[in-house]
């Protein structure tokens, strides 16, 4: 049964996502030592990882993959002269298992998905199309009847950001897939505008989010003044790369066997510390054990974006330093994607099967929306073929007249990134975060009056969920008390450790 399916995209199809950044590869051959593979990913994790979540992801890992990666995309991953796949390691891995194409493996998925899906039979891709809210029985149904019936999704009101025309989707299945919420942090890898629209949204319908506080920040990110941040991959340190101090000496491996290719929260923080104790802005992946014709072959977006900022990496180390990379937490569903409201489902990074616990392991990510989409797709297809679905009418969308002043929006936004990643970084304490939801809570309010009463923008609904989502990470860290994974509380009374350098400082 092919059902009809409308794609809504607040950019062009394939832009605008953080799977376009994945530079690292995505996990293949789950069959070889498959029971290490889930060692890996229990031991990244702090031992939080749900087994059952771990267990799906490594039984239908290597079909997923297989079937729309390799035989139905044909995406073009490197490949040894006989024409076999090429196998990277990463951090927290015991073995390689990681396929790759160059350093750019989610752009080559992507482009080729891409072209795949604007030929699909009943796909409709709606672009430059904003997700406003969810639509639900108990809260947009016309008939005063449907609120006593239990929450139940029914789609989503959308915005032409072109247009300003706002309308509403109405659908037996909604899914979330909006990625995570690097960008309520000032320093971050995640592209812009990925706020948590799919957690602030599934939150004011009544949907259950977990683990939240579990907030993995990438150890390497590239740091030096007047140039943009973006990730170095942690391939780059698998294929041999060695994390320095400015001093160049090794500092991981005092501290973990695995040294620079320890799991990304302990890296993370090793690094933070160093920062501390050196009063320098970075440390350095030191490239000395490869040549520069393989460095430039291998890592050719990498090599190409440091030269722009005048570091050639053929010859010399690296700059580098943590920045917020993914969200562990998310959404609660099962694994098959259904969430606790009827009807709305989350995949990939907006959702949270449990899988990564309080830390992921590298190159999850990509499996992970392989699988959780396949599964979910199936399950929904049952689901519309076996149910019986209550559309009814909603009601239409009224919005004010009045533009809203970009530049307070602006402000605003600069205020939530800044908080967070103060107050909510790295390292964390019970009164940086007091502080923290002090300041989120007013400009809570304060934001919400704005929105209330303007004609609603994209830059309006990003700055309304930005500021939800940073509430609720907030919320989740001061409930946990406990430092495990990416969550690390401090103990100190005197919060006399400083913040990580600041995008503002470099300016």
């Amino acid at each position: 049964m092919g059902l009809s399916v409308t794609l809504v995209c607040s950019d062009e199809l394939s832009k605008g996502a953080n799977s376009q950044w994945a530079q690292g590869g995505i996990i293949f051959d789950t069959s070889i030592n498959p029971a290490q593979l889930k060692r890996d990913i229990v031991a990244a994790s702090d031992g939080t990882s749900n087994p059952a979540a771990v267990d799906s992801l490594v039984e239908h890992g290597q079909a997923a993959v297989q079937s729309l990666l390799l035989d139905e995309l044909d995406v073009p991953f490197d490949r040894e002269d006989s024409g076999d796949l090429k196998y990277t390691r990463e951090g927290g891995h015991s073995d390689k298992r990681i396929i790759f194409s160059k350093d750019l493996t989610g752009r080559a998925i992507l482009s080729n998905m891409h072209d795949h899906v604007v030929g699909l039979e009943g796909v409709s891709v709606l672009t430059n199309t904003v997700a406003v809210d969810l639509l639900t029985l108990s809260h947009n149904s016309v008939d005063p009847q449907d609120k006593y019936k239990p929450i139940t999704c029914i789609g989503a009101y959308v915005l032409d950001t072109g247009t300003g025309e706002i309308w509403a989707i109405i659908a037996k299945k909604t899914i979330l897939a909006t990625g995570g919420v690097g960008q309520i942090f000032q320093n971050t890898t995640n592209q812009k505008g990925v706020v948590g629209h799919g957690v602030a949204m599934a939150q004011r319908v009544g949907a259950r989010l977990i683990d939240l506080e579990y907030i993995q920040f990438h150890p390497t990110v590239f740091l030096k003044k007047n140039c943009p941040l973006f990730l170095v991959s942690e391939a780059v340190r698998g294929e041999g790369g060695v994390l320095v101090n400015a001093r160049g000496r090794p500092f991981m491996d005092a501290i973990h066997p695995m040294k620079s290719l320890a799991p990304r929260d302990i890296v993370a923080r090793s690094i933070h510390q160093e920062l501390i104790a050196s009063g320098e802005n970075c440390v350095y992946i030191d490239l000395t054990s490869m040549t520069g014709d393989f460095l430039k072959e291998r890592f050719p977006s990498i090599h190409r974006r440091c030269l722009e900022c005048g570091v050639d990496i053929t010859r010399e180390p690296i700059p580098v330093a943590p920045a917020a990379h993914y969200s562990c937490g998310g959404v609660y569903t099962d694994l098959t994607g259904r969430s606790s409201v009827a009807n709305l489902n989350a995949i990939g990074e907006t959702a949270c099967t449990g899988l990564h616990g309080a830390n992921r392991l590298a190159s999850t990510s990509l499996l992970e929306c392989l699988v959780s989409a396949k599964l979910t797709a199936e399950a929904d297809r049952d689901d519309v073929e076996a149910g019986d679905f209550h559309l009814p009418d909603v009601r239409a969308w009224e919005s004010p007249d009045e533009s809203p002043d970009e530049v307070l929006i602006e402000q605003d936004m600069r205020q939530i990134k800044s908080t967070m990643w103060n107050y909510v970084g790295l390292v964390r304490s019970a009164r940086r975060l007091q502080r923290a939801r002090r300041i989120l809570r007013e400009l809570e309010q304060e934001i919400g009056e704005f929105y209330s009463g303007n004609r609603l923008t994209r830059s309006l609904i990003d700055l309304r969920n930005a500021v939800k989502t940073a509430l609720l990470v907030v919320h989740a860290a001061s409930l946990n008390p406990n430092s495990r994974g990416s969550h690390y509380v401090s103990s100190e009374r005197d919060d006399s450790e400083v913040p990580l350098v600041s995008l503002d400082e470099l300016k």
